[in-house]
């Protein structure tokens, strides 16, 4: 997560909570009397003291004499947002919770009204968003649908050759190629005695 600080008067400034050393998150969780996790959850809720715990720790690094009680931001001066690969997990997680179910367009439309609250690069979640979007409903080619037609008997029915094919195999007889078995009822069939 991204905390973006945006002091009254100045420029937003990111401060990336993945940045953190394991000591540095140990100051912050005594700092705010919150486990690293809580402060994680908090992130992604915009808890405040989380926010401001991670902007200070960081601030620190280049101002070591900063004390908590001395960096004390405004209410609406800190929030958080996702960074690219966050954004990756959300979007996935969003569009495999909601695809099937709803149409294409309405998922984009509330994905793409939530962006610029959540993305630290609302840009880069918009193409990456316009990059899920599913490929136009495939239809059969005209050409692959031929309509049935009657057989034109003057048409050779093998390619190569202008003599009708014979529907037989050497390993299976037909009844023009193979003999007759006798009859039951034939003079030879029944015995004389």
């Amino acid at each position: 997560m991204i905390v973006v600080y945006t002091p009254a008067d100045g420029e937003p400034e990111h401060y990336d909570a993945s940045s953190l050393k394991v000591s540095e998150a140990a100051i912050v969780q005594r700092t705010v009397d919150m486990k690293w996790q809580e402060i994680l959850r908090g992130l992604e809720e915009d808890d405040l003291d989380a926010m401001r715990g991670i902007v200070w720790v960081i601030k620190k690094r280049s101002q070591p004499s900063l004390r908590f009680g001395d960096f004390d931001p405004g209410v609406t001066e800190l929030t958080s947002r996702m960074d690219n690969k966050e954004i990756q997990r959300w979007l996935d997680a969003t569009l495999d919770a909601v695809a099937p179910e709803m149409e294409w367009e309405t998922v984009e439309g509330i994905i793409s009204g939530r962006i610029d609250d959540v993305a630290v690069d609302p840009e880069y979640a918009r193409k990456l968003l316009a990059s899920r979007a599913p490929g136009p409903k495939e239809t059969p080619a005209e050409d692959s649908v031929r309509p049935v037609t009657e057989p034109d008997s003057s048409a050779s029915p093998s390619p190569t050759s202008s003599e009708p094919e014979t529907p037989t195999s050497d390993s299976s007889p037909t009844s023009s190629t193979s003999p007759r078995p006798p009859s039951m009822t034939s003079p030879s069939a029944t015995s004389t005695t």
